[in-house]
C-alpha cells in the first residue's frame, strides 16, 4: 500500500511539474529570435536548407494557435537545421579541395 501512495504521489507531483513547466510565449519568442539568427548566419553562408524554413513556419503556426510547447520545440529544431547547414558550408570551405582532380 505504502508502494502504490508513493507512486500516486511522484505521478501527482511530476504532473503538476509538467504543468509549471509549460512553455511561454516569451520562451518562443528566445527559442525563435535564436533560430531566426542561426538561419540568417546560413543564409550569409548561401547554405540555407529548405527543411528549416518549414520548421521555423511550423513553429510560428503553433505559436499562433497558442501551442508554445510545440513552437518552442520546433523553434529548436530550425534552430539544430540551421547550425547543421552551417557547419556544412564551414567544413565544405576547406574540404571541396579534396574533390577536385588534380
Amino acid at each position: 500500500m505504502r508502494t502504490l501512495i508513493k507512486l500516486v504521489v511522484v505521478f501527482a507531483v511530476t504532473g503538476f511539474a509538467a504543468a509549471a513547466f509549460a512553455a511561454s510565449a516569451e520562451e518562443f519568442k528566445t527559442a525563435y529570435d535564436k533560430a531566426e539568427a542561426a538561419e540568417k548566419q546560413a543564409k550569409a553562408l548561401k547554405n540555407q536548407w529548405s527543411p528549416t524554413e518549414s520548421a521555423l513556419k511550423a513553429a510560428k503556426a503553433a505559436a499562433d494557435a497558442g501551442k508554445f510547447d510545440d513552437a518552442v520545440k520546433q523553434a529548436q529544431h530550425a534552430e539544430a537545421l540551421a547550425n547543421a547547414s552551417i557547419a556544412q558550408a564551414k567544413e565544405q570551405e576547406s574540404v571541396w579541395t579534396q574533390a577536385v582532380v588534380h
